[in-house]
């Protein structure tokens, strides 16, 4: 027995959202043979947009059943049936969500007409519910309201049942099937081609846009995860109901693959990725010199036209820079901007101020200092780190000049001439940012032996 389910909601994910109408239509595959359908309570204001669609509105609900008084019934005539509907993962969510919160565990097949709408009838421009029923020539009414949109589906339902000659629907059925789990738009070849090894994979709206970008260590297990659980989160929601197609990019390397999801979730900004899209600010050190003479380094944001000699994307990055500076060429912390208070100068007390703030040291000694130390921050090192390839005839490749990420790719395995500038001709340039250099500092505190400076 088949149970065709459609349900009316406040939004689109089940955590924080309530359900306002449920229409079940149990079939034998031939006739509707029970049929439970009621308004419900939400315990929420039902948006406007929402009431707009479906035409139900909160005073039409206000004397409805809360949810808890059908839980029962409901769950009496889903359990032990399979549960249909257009986009099942959907409506299935949220009626799960809905009885667990009242003690009942829905444990059931299910099938969704989406996607075995595409198999048994393929070639058509859209499978959205009135699309597909307008194509079929299966009349609606009240679209957009459960009992309307679940007497339509039960229809184009029956119809695919005698027309699966492939065996579709059984086959959707077996317990190793992964049909059902799997976005209501997704060809399953795209989910079959992912590869078992690290790398970016791409999920895509309709138009072909990126919309999430994810790293893997597996991304045939990553990506499986994302659809494989019951999980009524907004993000599952959105990717189930937003993703029409998925492609990856293969890394040889888990640090590959972190660093180019840095990449590509700045170059192409998906709507569903929320961590490293904020615009980075970019600060730096700068040097002048005062009325006294003295040269003093400063910290300031990087505008178009300054021209710091050192570049961070943090303050405390270079607070850092800076104390490291003073201790290792005695600067001034008062000079630096690291004391500005009118106490005594902590640096002749620590050792590393020869009196510069109070003029006891000629500026021309201490000016050379700074001269010195500035010279040391322009003197990074350039470095590759050097992992296992694709393959056994190749060997991964990231290069690092002059302490900026510079890009990466794939070397011979027997390569030997380790040099920047020809290891630039094997490597694809990709543009720096904090997080890349985050990750290549932690790898590189963890792996040395991967390191070979330039």
């Amino acid at each position: 027995m088949y149970a065709i389910v459609d349900i009316e909601t406040t939004g689109s994910y089940a955590a924080a959202n309530g359900i306002i109408e449920i229409s079940v239509q149990v079939t034998d595959g031939q006739q509707v043979i029970e049929s439970f359908e009621t308004l419900i309570n939400p315990g929420q204001v039902i948006p406007r947009y929402i009431q707009a669609l479906t035409g139900i509105t909160n005073e039409m609900v206000e004397d409805a059943p809360r949810f808890e008084e059908v839980a029962q019934k409901v769950y009496t005539i889903l359990q032990g049936n399979v549960f249909v509907a257009h986009n099942v993962n959907f409506d299935h969510s949220f009626v799960k969500n809905h009885l667990e919160w009242y003690g009942y565990s829905l444990n059931v097949r299910k099938l969704c007409t989406v996607r075995l709408a595409r198999q048994i009838f393929p070639g058509y421009p859209s499978y959205s519910l009135g699309n597909i029923c307008h194509a079929m020539g299966i009349e609606m009414s009240d679209r957009h309201r459960a009992g309307g949109d679940a007497r339509a589906t039960v229809e184009l339902f029956h119809l695919m049942l005698r027309n699966d000659r492939e065996g579709f629907i059984k086959a959707s059925l077996l317990r190793n099937s992964k049909e059902q789990m799997l976005p209501p738009n997704v060809p399953k070849d795209h989910f079959s081609q992912l590869p078992n090894t690290p790398g970016v994979y791409y999920f895509q709206d309709q138009k072909g846009k990126v919309i999430y970008v994810g790293k893997a260590k597996d991304i045939r297990k990553r990506v499986n995860q994302h659809f494989s659980t019951n999980s009524d989160s907004k993000q599952r929601q959105n990717f189930l109901k937003h993703t029409y197609a998925i492609s990856f990019q293969a890394t040889a390397t888990e640090l590959m693959a972190a660093i180019l999801e840095s990449t590509e979730i700045k170059r192409l900004w998906p709507v569903f990725n929320a961590a490293q899209k904020k615009p980075e600010e970019l600060f730096g050190i700068f040097v002048y010199e005062d009325q006294n003479g003295y040269m003093r380094l400063a910290i300031e944001k990087k505008r178009k036209n300054n021209h710091p000699i050192y570049t961070f994307h943090y303050k405390v990055d270079g607070h850092g820079v800076l104390r490291k500076l003073m201790s290792e060429f005695s600067l001034c912390p008062k000079l630096c901007f690291m004391q500005t208070d009118q106490d005594p100068c902590v640096g002749i007390h620590e050792g590393h101020c020869n009196g510069a703030c109070e003029k006891k040291e000629q500026p021309s000694a201490y000016n050379q200092r700074v001269l010195d130390a500035i010279a040391s921050l322009t003197h990074r090192p350039s470095y590759v780190v050097l992992d296992k390839g694709l393959d056994d005839e190749e060997q991964s490749c990231i290069l690092v000049v002059q302490g900026n990420f510079f890009g990466m790719g794939y070397l011979p395995a027997n390569f030997e001439d380790i040099c920047a500038e020809v290891i630039q001709e094997f490597v694809k340039p990709y543009k720096d940012n904090s997080t890349i250099r985050s990750l290549l500092n932690a790898h590189l505190n963890k792996f040395p032996d991967q390191v070979k400076f330039l």
